[in-house]
């Protein structure tokens, strides 16, 4: 074998870069940013950020409803980011499923809190370290979602180890995946910059990988800095339901009768 050959195939690889991948081939990323509502320019900073980066938004927040429609316009996925009750006591905010919630209260809820947030595509959860461990509450969240007919689909966030969430979103065949990495667990920058990192790595280990931070300079500041760059390090970033689409090949039929439909885009 011809040493600059050999040299050309290694060189990657011993510089710490990526392997050549056909881009079918390539490990996939998704990145969602949650919290989006209250402030409208860090708002903004997100829907500008390079690729699909999905926007979760809260319900009943001052810009909720034109970020959702600047990040739709931008073609952006849409997230009901879904208040529900957390272990430690805390406001998950207006419109939140709480643990003394009954089936047709929470179903009421959660047409309310879709109704004020145009576009959506699917939902991860706010908090709910408490609720998401709830099978009963869970099974009514999943209910409500297979029998929607804007085929929404889920995200666990895992803010408890003990959710059940996505095991009860695949009992009742709702589009589903859970969070691998949290960004911005700790807002320092370098902290954030280690957590993208790990994001990298895991998507090169298994294939895929999906993370969520949130609308803090720090967090804003390495994905401006890092998307660009995926290209050249193997790994591509995809939007969220072709995520879940890629993760369970038994899904497309679902992806294709969502993808830039008029019901999936109305509330």
């Amino acid at each position: 074998m011809p040493r600059a050959w050999l040299a050309a195939l290694l060189s990657p690889l011993l510089l710490g870069g990526a392997p050549a991948y056909a881009n079918d081939e390539m490990p996939v990323i998704s990145i969602i940013i949650d919290d989006l509502g209250y402030q409208f320019q860090d708002g903004l900073r997100v829907v500008e950020l390079p690729g699909p980066v999905a926007c979760s938004v809260l319900p009943h927040t001052p810009y909720g409803e034109r970020l959702a429609r600047a990040a739709h316009g931008a073609g952006k996925e849409v997230l009901l980011h879904l208040p529900m009750q957390p272990m430690n006591g805390k406001d998950p905010g207006h419109g939140a499923l709480l643990l003394e919630t009954g089936e047709q209260d929470l179903r009421r809820l959660l047409e309310a809190n879709l109704a004020v947030v145009p576009h959506v595509t699917g939902i991860n959860n706010h908090m709910g370290s408490l609720l998401t461990r709830h099978p009963g509450h869970m099974a009514w969240l999943m209910r409500s979602l297979q029998e929607d007919a804007r085929g929404l689909f889920f995200v666990d966030s895992i803010t408890s180890p003990h959710s059940v969430a996505l095991q009860v979103a695949r009992e009742h065949r709702v589009p589903a995946v859970a969070r691998d990495v949290f960004l911005d667990r700790d807002p320092d920058p370098a902290a954030i910059q280690r957590e993208f990192e790990n994001l990298v790595t895991l998507a090169r280990q298994r294939g895929a990988a999906v993370a969520i931070g949130h609308p803090y300079p720090g967090t804003l500041a390495v994905l401006e800095r890092e998307l660009p760059l995926l290209g050249e390090r193997g790994v591509r970033l995809i939007a969220v339901a072709e995520f879940i689409r890629h993760k369970n090949p038994e899904t497309s039929a679902w992806h294709a009768s969502l993808s830039h439909s008029p019901r999936a885009s109305k509330n």
